[in-house]
């Protein structure tokens, strides 16, 4: 069996002060000809955001956080994989595997490892597993193409084995909902379930005729995100290359990229420091910037997000027959109804739509988020 080993972040003075001094060079283009988002990050956000970076952010207070948990690294599949492992103290929980996505990272996950791990009702706890992706954060990064979602979902089936868990849940958003479901197809003996934030799954043209107001909302975000909100998505999918240039080179560069989708995809009233802080903004940004991971985490779009474009629009005919939970939360970019769901999973056995949060729900609201998978989970207990 491969060797489970400790690992502790441990960057380099001389890596953070050239940080500081890219942020304090950068060229910066001209202001936006428009008085709101539409055309991007607006330049004042960005540049106040970079001085922060540069002259008040403590990376080391977050290095600090991070240390605390314990972290290791496993080789699986020829790729070192980074993970949190929190064991809970209540020696029957329920192991959980958590996934992130892109543009997030383990991050998004820290203020609901307490939570999940501890809770307050001891019956609820979990044992809380939290791997960085391929090529994103502390992952090793892929040298050869093939590790998409799939292969993901086959490598975490490995490591929940390594680690001594023969029956677990799988909890996942944006890619990681791809591989959680990925997951409970391929080692259905022992996953108990899965838990999706949300299920993907395209409108159902059968119900067009008596679409609800809720279904009507959905095809509109569709088709909004398809014109205006996909281009990220384009230049991964075929160039993450050339993209990745600007993202390891330039911390302006990966800020703007990174935070616009945090922008849009959160729920706030017009202001993102209403549900994430400039520092939690900079954590996650430096799980990215510190590996230097912007090209190789794009390529999970050349890889998969043709496959996942075909589960959105409900062309799949895939059927997950695994119990699933499912979260829909009211600013999240997809969001089918429970009937166009049941197309694709068919023995869904839990529903929620909490009344707040976006697509980063752990990290914008980490109790509903809580309360979310608990409530799915406990359907699933021994």
């Amino acid at each position: 069996m491969a060797e489970v080993v400790p690992f502790r972040i441990d960057v380099p003075k001389a890596q953070l002060a050239d940080l500081r001094r890219r942020l304090r060079q950068t060229r910066w283009p001209e202001r936006e000809p428009v008085a709101d988002w539409s055309q991007g990050v607006p330049l004042a956000y960005l540049r106040e955001l970079c001085g922060y970076w540069a002259g008040g952010y403590d990376w080391r207070a977050t290095e600090a956080r991070l240390n605390a948990l314990p972290q290791f690294r496993t080789v699986i599949d020829g790729l070192a994989i980074h993970f949190i492992h929190v064991r809970s103290l209540r020696s029957e929980a329920l192991p959980l595997i958590l996934t992130h996505g892109w543009p997030g990272s383990v991050v998004e996950f820290m203020k609901v490892i307490r939570p999940l791990s501890a809770p307050d009702d001891a019956d609820d706890a979990f044992h809380v597993v939290c791997p960085s992706l391929p090529g994103y954060g502390f992952s090793q990064k892929p040298d050869r193409t093939g590790w998409g979602v799939e292969r993901i979902a086959k490598a975490w089936a490995v490591l929940m084995e390594r680690l001594g868990y023969s029956r677990y849940g799988a909890v996942g958003s944006d890619w990681g909902t791809s591989v959680s479901t990925a997951l409970g197809q391929q080692d259905r003996a022992h996953v108990a379930g899965i838990h999706l934030i949300p299920p993907l799954a395209g409108p159902d043209p059968a119900t067009f005729g008596d679409l609800t107001e809720a279904e009507r909302g959905a095809i509109a975000s569709l088709e909004h995100s398809a014109e205006w909100d996909s281009g990220y998505s384009t230049e991964h999918a075929t160039r993450p290359q050339t993209i990745g240039y600007a993202l390891v080179d330039s911390p302006a560069a990966l800020a703007a990229w990174i935070v616009e989708k945090f922008w849009s995809w959160t729920d706030h009233g017009g202001s993102l420091d209403e549900v994430l802080t400039r520092d939690e903004i900079l954590d996650n940004l430096m799980l990215y910037w510190l590996p230097g991971t912007g090209a190789s985490s794009a390529r999970l779009y050349w890889e998969s997000i043709r496959q996942v474009n075909q589960w959105i629009a409900g062309t799949a005919a895939d059927a997950v027959d695994v119990p699933t939970g499912c979260s829909v939360f009211p600013a999240e970019l997809q969001r089918p109804s429970r009937r166009w769901a049941e197309k694709r999973f068919t023995d869904i056995r839990y529903w929620g739509e909490p009344a707040r949060g976006g697509h980063f729900a752990a990290f914008e609201q980490p109790e509903l988020f809580a309360e979310e998978v608990r409530s799915f989970f406990r359907l699933l207990r021994d």
